[in-house]
């Protein structure tokens, strides 16, 4: 287990997770802001890279679990990320559609920011959110979060404008 809150616990992901994060991560209502779905050989791909994160930095992205049915809800991320050559600590979130709109993600970016500020002595965390990921977006200015700038990140070759939130230790 990674962090506890009051419903939920994240924890990391590993290879017998395949099931449910292709299920996850191949749906197009999940997927919509990525503008693509993961094929089984993503899927892969993503729990390797979360795999080596976890070694790296002992951060990446964590399944979120529902305390009581240990149910997998979706995944929350804390990452290191670098933007124009400045590195900073990103909170990420990705929620199946029956879990959207109950206070999961925000709930996950509390305790993600709050352990970036605590246990990394961050200053601050970003949301990297596309302009038409209202919900997303939602989420970070409900946390506090406000559009700090913006970029373009290349996707599967597609270049995609992304809003910079940031959240400050208060």
């Amino acid at each position: 287990m990674f962090l506890e809150t009051e419903r939920l616990y994240l924890r990391r992901m590993s290879y017998d997770d395949f099931a449910v994060l292709n299920e996850m991560l191949s749906n197009p209502k999940v997927m919509y802001a990525w503008e693509y779905t993961f094929s089984e050989q993503d899927v892969k791909n993503w729990i390797s890279k979360n795999l080596a994160k976890y070694q790296q930095h002992s951060l990446g992205y964590f399944l979120v679990c529902d305390k009581t049915t240990n149910k997998v809800l979706g995944q929350a991320a804390l990452m290191p990320d670098e933007i124009d050559g400045r590195l900073y600590y990103e909170i990420g979130y990705i929620f199946k559609p029956e879990n959207w709109h109950k206070g999961y993600a925000a709930e996950c970016v509390k305790f993600l920011a709050d352990y970036a500020f605590t246990k990394l002595n961050v200053n601050e965390v970003i949301f990297e959110i596309k302009p038409d990921n209202i919900a997303s977006s939602k989420v970070a200015e409900k946390s506090g979060a406000k559009v700090c700038g913006s970029f373009y990140k290349n996707v599967r070759g597609k270049r995609m404008k992304h809003l910079i939130f940031k959240l400050k230790k208060s």
